[in-house]
């Protein structure tokens, strides 16, 4: 029985596992399929774990148990009671926990197998001779990769709650040499330790080392990086604790392991480069902290930059535009999740719609701060699939639409971005909202985005802000559309 358990009923559960892994992740790269998509990677996880718990044989299921109850229980807390503003925060926490368990889990194989059994009898052996190069050297760097994701990811949470660290960028003086000792300084201890260290406490203290500069390290690459970047990190730190997990398995020579944290890593990557283009950003400048402000230097246009003649309207006036308006396109931004106002902009889509006005969503790839972050909060409004345009697809309708309503979007759609070679966001792809016949936005205040500069397009002649609260505004307008049709 053991023997068919270990080589067909388990391999063939991690083969099934690992293809529905793949059907999940690709689920999730359209709005239709990603509850689906989210629910097959769920079920791929749940086997996965099966077939583990039967590859090992002897287990202890108190400690199963305390840890589904624990774990399901901080999430479902998460999932009921954390807002969508808190989202992105909560994101970069699970990719810390993820990233951090693999650097536990590499630690604690280092520890068994070293110190509490040293070296299975080999006298004076290094790591790399009792454990074999391979699973050696994957325990470093998924101690290093794995800890650089957790400290990252907490900076990264810190930051965007601007609790206890603003989300303006920090920048340490010598970061990039600091960061650079810390790398290379990291990962030349660990390969020293399991190469040349025949001392079982000697390894494990080398390791502990690693884990400390690898901390280090995650700060030293995360604090100077502004929140208008925060969706890039977030991406990338989500790829680094599917590095971290992949070399992991090649610690406890698991499969599954192996492929699940290879896709994590590889899709993660392939949406940081996405994000990069987005912005306007190298992933060579992500990888390398070297992207934000420089010291002393102030933005073109900054945050202090006095506007020139700026029309305001009320919103009864922006009902009567939207009253004629054949076709409207709304752009949501951060304000709109702040606001928590994405109710009542599909209520607000239906009045129009059922007026005959064509409605769609402009969806910037970065607005918000996270990934996709519009994408799931217009999706909890259950805002219509066929809606969501992406920046490239709807930008050549800008020019044949009426009315483009903008919701707590800032830098996305500055025109800065095309007209200010100085600037910070110059050259950086942004929803070309200007080009419509009237452009309104709104916005409590003229106050500058994440990106801490001036918008140009709260002075253009076809521009109109609305002063308010977005939810407040966005239910004045429902009222005076409905009075007009009564």
């Amino acid at each position: 029985m053991n023997q068919l358990l270990d080589q067909t009923i388990v391999p063939l559960l991690y083969l099934v596992s690992a293809v529905l892994f793949i059907f999940g992740i690709k689920g999730l790269t359209r709005v239709r399929t990603a509850r689906r998509g989210n629910l097959i990677a769920a079920g791929a996880m749940l086997l996965a774990i099966v077939a583990t718990l039967l590859e090992l044989g002897v287990i202890d299921y108190r400690w199963i148990l305390a840890g589904v109850v624990i774990g399901g229980a901080v999430g479902a807390i998460a999932a009921v009671r954390v807002p969508m503003t808190a989202m992105p925060e909560m994101v970069a926490l699970f990719n810390g926990a993820g990233g951090g368990a693999s650097a536990l889990v590499a630690l604690s194989i280092l520890y068994l197998e070293l110190v509490e059994t040293p070296t299975h009898g080999l006298v004076g052996a290094t790591a790399a001779q009792a454990l074999g190069p391979d699973s050696a050297v994957s325990s470093i760097l998924s101690i290093l990769i794995g800890g650089v994701t957790v400290s990252g990811s907490v900076i990264a949470y810190l930051k965007l709650s601007e609790q206890v660290i603003s989300g303006r960028p920090v920048l340490l003086p010598g970061r990039h040499v600091w960061n650079a000792l810390l790398l290379f300084g990291g990962l030349a201890l660990g390969l020293w330790g399991v190469f040349f260290i025949d001392s079982p406490d000697g390894v494990f203290l080398a390791a502990v080392l690693v884990t400390v500069a690898a901390l280090l390290l995650g700060i030293g690459l995360v604090i100077p990086i502004g929140g208008a970047d925060m969706p890039v990190v977030i991406s990338l730190l989500n790829s680094y604790s599917g590095l971290a997990a992949s070399a992991t398995g090649f610690v406890l020579n698991n499969n599954l392991l192996i492929i699940s944290g290879a896709l994590v890593g590889a899709s993660g990557l392939i949406l940081t480069q996405i994000m990069c283009v987005a912005m306007n950003r190298s992933l060579a400048n992500v990888l390398f902290g070297g992207f934000g402000m420089d010291a002393g230097a102030a933005p073109a246009g900054g945050a202090g930059a006095e506007y020139g003649a700026v029309r305001a309207a009320s919103p009864e006036e922006a009902a009567l535009i939207l009253e004629s308006a054949q076709s409207v396109i709304f752009v949501p931004g951060y304000g709109l999740a702040v606001a928590q106002a994405q109710h009542i902009v599909r209520e607000l889509a239906d009045v129009l719609a059922a007026r005959g006005t064509k409605v769609s969503y402009g969806i910037h790839p970065v607005a918000g701060r996270m990934p996709g972050h519009m994408n799931v909060l217009l999706a909890e409004a259950d805002v219509p699939y066929e809606q969501l345009r992406e920046m490239d697809e709807i930008n050549p309708e800008m020019r044949d639409t009426d009315v483009v309503l903008v919701v707590g979007a800032n830098d996305v759609v500055n025109p800065a971005a095309q007209n200010t070679p100085g600037s910070p966001i110059a050259g950086m792809p942004v929803l070309r909202v200007w080009e419509a016949g009237t452009t309104m936005v709104i916005k409590r205040s003229l106050s500058s985005g994440f990106a801490g500069i001036k918008n140009e397009l709260f002075e253009y002649p076809n521009n109109l802000m609305i002063f308010g609260d977005a939810k407040k505004v966005l239910q004045e307008l429902v009222s005076e559309l409905n009075q007009a049709a009564a």
